[in-house]
């Protein structure tokens, strides 16, 4: 991979770290090998194999990250900490402290990410860097906000906010923004979470980042359901399906419809709530997520038996019972059999509930 194959690669690991949260791109300047013509290196200094040493491993360790596999990522990115530490390289612990709190942020170890962006302000002290500060208080306030900390995690995004304006930087604004919209709506100030995210869509569409725009709106409309707005809801993950399907982020698509469609369903709106179940379970055959494909049939045969519909419910019900079966979860087949028994009582199919009675039996 050439160098800068590499700084792409990483541009793009390091932009998403979950479906909701936006990090910060990392400062790209230090990828480049760290070269020393060795006769320019005094005696008793770190020599030129040790500091190319422990940059390759901090290739190596991102390059892991990125392609998910974080413990030999964690491996790489200490044993580059401890080369680096004793080179005394303050300026790339700095940046392998960043890195690892990513990677641990990827891995939903919240408390050590909180440890190493931490000591990664803590070398700030020393040398300034914006970018690397940036970064340190964005995994930081995302770490609080999983460990349920949301006044920590406020802080510490809102003090990042305040040096992404300082700087101008467009797309680290729009990080903090939402981020900060995200702590809010977790602790349950669902207008104040908005009103950030809103802001945050504003910058995205004068961007044209499209990427950053399915994020926020999807974000928006899950503030908007969590307020029982579902028309405003409805609205934003409509234009936020509409990017994820001309990204082809099918994935993104396929959680989104489920949305749409229990936001349609909250409002009574049965006939469109179908529309988007039946799609997102057309989508889920053609990935092969039969997760998605058993929740589809489910909320198809709930939002049939809502239209009075029945004869439509059974049949996705009895789907749903085959596909339980097939993937041996027992709990879902409970489930299928609990719905196939109460619908087939409303319609007087008597021996039917028997049936379904006795392979309810069977399984408990």
């Amino acid at each position: 991979m050439s160098n800068g194959e590499f700084k792409q690669s990483i541009k793009k690991t390091l932009k998403l770290i979950n479906p909701d949260t936006i990090t910060h791109e990392l400062d790209q300047s230090f990828l480049g090998e760290t070269v020393l013509p060795e006769e320019s290196v005094p005696s008793g200094q770190p020599s030129y194999h040790q500091l190319s040493e422990a940059s390759k491993l901090l290739h190596q360790g991102i390059k892991q990250q990125e392609d998910g596999e974080l413990i030999a990522a964690l491996k790489s990115l200490q044993q580059a900490l401890q080369m680096f530490q004793a080179v005394g390289n303050i300026q790339q612990q700095k940046q392998v402290f960043s890195v690892l709190a990513l990677t641990t942020y990827t891995s939903g170890d919240y408390q050590s990410t909180i440890s190493y962006s931490q000591q990664c302000l803590a070398l700030e002290q020393t040398t300034q860097d914006l970018s690397i500060h940036i970064q340190a208080l964005s995994h930081l306030g995302n770490a609080y906000r999983h460990l349920n900390d949301y006044k920590q995690s406020i802080k510490y995004l809102q003090e990042c906010l305040k040096i992404t304006r300082q700087t101008s930087n467009k797309r680290s604004q729009v990080a903090a923004l939402n981020n900060l919209g995200l702590v809010y709506k977790a602790a349950g100030k669902f207008t104040q979470a908005i009103e950030y995210q809103k802001e945050s869509l504003e910058i995205v569409e004068e961007l044209q980042d499209n990427w950053g725009m399915e994020q926020v709106l999807k974000n928006i409309g899950n503030a908007y359901y969590a307020l029982d707005d579902y028309p405003q809801a409805i609205a934003y993950y409509e234009r936020c399906v509409r990017i994820a399907r001309s990204l082809n982020r099918l994935r993104t698509v396929s959680q989104v419809l489920k949305n749409l469609g229990n936001a349609c369903y909250a409002t009574g709106n049965y006939g469109k709530a179908i529309l988007y179940y039946e799609e997102r379970l057309q989508l889920a055959k053609e990935l092969k997520d039969q997760r998605s494909e058993e929740q589809s049939l489910g909320s198809l045969g709930v939002a049939c038996e809502a239209l009075g519909d029945y004869k439509k419910a059974i049949k996705y019900y009895e789907d749903r019972l085959l596909l339980a079966r097939k993937i041996k979860d027992y709990r879902i087949e409970e489930q299928a059999l609990a719905s196939l028994k109460f619908t087939c009582e409303a319609l007087g199919y008597y021996a039917k509930v028997m049936e379904y009675e006795e392979g309810y039996s069977t399984n408990s």
